[in-house]
């Protein structure tokens, strides 16, 4: 007697492994796995269920980037937190599956130096970035209404108030401070403050 085992065997799983893979990798930005793909840290301005951006958009957006310059993974980072004013930064676990995606779709090529890959728009990218324009638009125009809505330089401040919170963590975590050492931060801290009340 024989039995049929439907997609148990090589063959009934082949067609499958493709698809796997490239959300095994977070296809579309992780959308379709619920990651942080457009969760905003508060604010305006944000798509539905407080997401920035909705399904697809991310793609277009970086692709856009890509586009205006060719840019490393961690400036398209900073260029999209810098836009939303620092409520959304996309993490690497999300921009770096876009840029692949971008690439094995022949949207994106990528060149690598010194280590890092940069990534630039193709013609082909170009052509898909026209025939969405109205998304990619919006998803730009989102991005700029929440910058106005928090004001310009809040990213630059935010970094460096965490750049400033960093040093103290790696000094005190380095040792006891004595006491000429404690003085020379607290007067830096204590400048700081001044200069910033005065500006």
């Amino acid at each position: 007697m024989h039995h049929r085992h439907h997609g148990c065997g090589r063959h009934g799983h082949g067609n499958h492994h493709g698809h796997d893979r490239r959300f095994a990798r977070g296809e579309e930005g992780g959308h379709r796995f619920g990651r942080d793909h457009g969760r905003m840290r508060g604010g305006p301005g944000g798509g539905r269920s407080g997401r920035l951006f909705d399904h697809g958009e991310l793609r277009l957006v970086v692709a856009a980037l890509i586009a205006e310059q060719p840019r490393h993974g961690y400036e398209l980072i900073k260029e999209i937190e810098d836009r939303a004013a620092g409520t959304y930064s996309p993490s690497p676990g999300v921009i770096y599956p876009t840029l692949t995606m971008l690439e094995e779709l022949g949207h994106a090529t990528v060149a690598e130096g010194a280590g890092k890959k940069l990534y630039a728009i193709t013609e082909e990218g170009r052509a898909w970035l026209a025939a969405n324009q109205p998304a990619v638009d919006a998803a730009l125009a989102r991005m700029q209404a929440v910058r106005a809505a928090h004001g310009g330089p809040q990213p630059e401040l935010m970094r460096a108030t965490e750049n400033l919170k960093l040093a103290l963590r790696l000094r005190l975590a380095r040792g006891p401070l004595d006491a000429a050492q404690l003085r020379t931060i607290a007067e830096a801290l204590d400048a700081a403050a001044i200069a910033i009340e005065r500006s």
